[in-house]
């Protein structure tokens, strides 16, 4: 029986959608169908066996040489450690504190702790836990609406999914070609305006219903005056240098992503001995001494003092480190948080490298029966132009989103699509833009993949550690406007690009035209050059 080969990328996508359907791993389904058409590929003639050396070619040489890859297991370990060691409590208590007196003032609270929790953490599950733990409880004894109450702990909770070093952006700019740091700079715009969207909304609840947000009653708070500001400060200063010793070092040049992603997971580890309530006051000294040779090292870096006197602070500075880790190795709890980071980031980077190979056998086989050109037609054709093929694209993600997560969007979906966007997307803002706002554009529509009913997983974490007296009803609600939000939040990427593009550096503006090249005057009085 001859195939046609114009038949072959939509039958490869059927029996995909086939295999996870049944239930059958994505990984090994990518993997399966790869295989199982490129054997017919072979068998119709559509390229020969040899084309098939490119799967072992393209795994060992783009994905287990990636270094860009390689940041994921740093990202996932820091985030593993910070959800467990005790920081979201501080923070989410000492912020309840604060806005607490005003209306809608424990929902700001879990906002910004969930905003700041993301730039530090990168994980849905352990925030959306966590804050669900702390704060459900003190929020329904404040009277609050039980729909918003389970609708802003898992929204806040899914901030961490665009908000920088989220693993998404690692993925999409390893699968898009792009910078990181670019990709990176391109979310902060968004990342805000959903915060001030998140917020504004709490606010119109506070206005046109303040019974579902009221203030906490002047009982409940006990910290007041410097004592409630020190405690703030001490949950938010040493998050913000954490953020500035991952995110500052790579947007200044000074780290690549995989380099940073070392210092943040080495710099979770010492945040998680600060907290612990059996950090010596030794190792609190060595804390001390260890900033303070931070500090004056920088002060050397920056004045141009002598090379050694750099070297000699932040030889202090490693050495406090490893004091204060050696000494988090010793306390029994730490140690286990440690161990727990390892399996976590192990089990992680072994689903992420599985589904890289079965993505990798999938796509080979799919560009060898030309289906770079099936969907590149299909998609270009569509009516409206780019803004259509966006239009078609953001539904598309949307609803896929109901049944793959993030990872398996990113891995099957992108490198198809990529090509594609770059050629419609640059005519609106340039091609050095095109596929970093794409990118950031599909990470907040990939947002919605943890809450929109009934498959959304942060839904599910906050079924887990929810009340009894919680419906599942209140959850599902609950969700629905925010869910609305971050898709209006799609929206507004889409109508104004500035909103990711403006951080971005502006490509220099050469006219080709100015350019003169001006050969160096010959000089006839040695013997003509040779060439060999």
């Amino acid at each position: 029986m001859t195939i046609p080969v114009e038949w072959m990328p939509p039958l490869m996508f059927i029996g995909l959608v086939l295999f996870m359907l049944v239930g059958y791993p994505v990984a090994f389904s990518l993997g399966a169908m790869g295989l199982f058409f490129g054997a017919i590929s072979v068998q119709q003639g559509f390229f020969s066996f040899d084309f098939l050396q490119a799967i072992p070619g393209r795994i060992f040489g783009n994905i287990l040489s990636n270094d860009v890859l390689l940041a994921i297991p740093f990202f996932t370990y820091m985030g593993s450690i910070l959800e467990r060691c005790g920081l979201a409590e501080d923070m989410l208590e000492s912020m309840g504190q604060l806005f607490g007196p005003i209306r809608g003032g424990l929902g700001y609270s879990v906002i910004i702790v969930g905003f700041i929790l993301g730039a530090i953490t990168g994980t849905v599950a352990g925030q959306v836990i966590a804050m669900a733990l702390i704060s459900m409880p003190i929020m329904m004894r404040c009277s609050y609406n039980m729909r918003y109450i389970t609708g802003v702990l898992a929204a806040s909770g899914t901030i961490t999914q665009l908000v920088p070093p989220s693993l998404v952006l690692i993925v999409l700019a390893d699968q898009l070609g792009k910078s990181v740091g670019d990709m990176y700079l391109g979310a902060w715009g968004p990342s805000v305006v959903q915060v001030a969207l998140f917020a504004v909304y709490t606010w119109l609840l506070g206005v046109f219903r303040p019974g579902d947000v009221p203030p906490v009653p002047k009982e409940d708070l006990t910290l007041t005056g410097w004592a409630l500001w020190k405690k703030c400060l001490l949950g938010i200063i040493p998050s913000a240098v954490l953020i500035f010793v991952v995110l500052g070092t790579m947007f200044l040049g000074l780290a690549t992503p995989t380099e940073a992603g070392a210092m943040g997971a080495v710099g979770a580890g010492v945040l998680a001995v600060m907290h612990h309530k059996q950090f010596s006051a030794t190792g609190k000294n060595v804390l001390i001494i260890g900033l303070f040779a931070a500090l004056f090292g920088i002060v050397v870096g920056v004045s141009g003092l002598p090379s050694w006197m750099f070297k000699a602070a932040f030889a202090v500075v490693y050495a406090a480190v490893v004091w204060i880790l050696i000494e988090g190795w010793r306390i029994a709890d730490l140690r286990s948080l440690f161990i727990q980071g390892y399996q976590q980031t192990m089990r992680i980077t072994s689903m992420v490298t599985f589904i890289l190979i079965g993505a990798t056998s999938f796509s080979v086989v799919f560009l060898g029966v030309d289906g770079n050109k099936w969907l590149e037609h299909m998609l270009t054709s569509m009516p409206g132009g780019p803004w259509g093929f966006l239009a078609f694209i953001n539904v598309f993600i949307f609803f896929l989103a109901f049944f793959l997560d993030f990872f398996e969007i990113a891995f099957i979906i992108l490198p198809m699509i990529g090509p594609v966007a770059q050629l419609q997307l640059s005519p609106i803002v340039g091609p050095d833009n095109a596929l970093i706002w794409f990118g950031v554009m599909l990470c907040v529509n990939m947002q919605t993949s943890f809450m929109h009913p009934p498959f959304g997983f942060a839904l599910f974490y906050l079924r887990g550690v929810a009340p009894k007296e919680v419906k599942s009803s209140d959850i599902y609600w609950g969700a629905l406007p925010w869910v609305g939000l971050q898709l209006l939040l799609v929206a507004l990427v889409i109508a104004f690009p500035s909103i990711v593009t403006g951080l971005l550096e502006k490509p220099a503006a050469v006219d080709l035209k100015s350019i003169h090249f001006q050969a160096p005057p010959s000089d006839d009085s040695g013997p003509p050059p040779t060439f060999k």
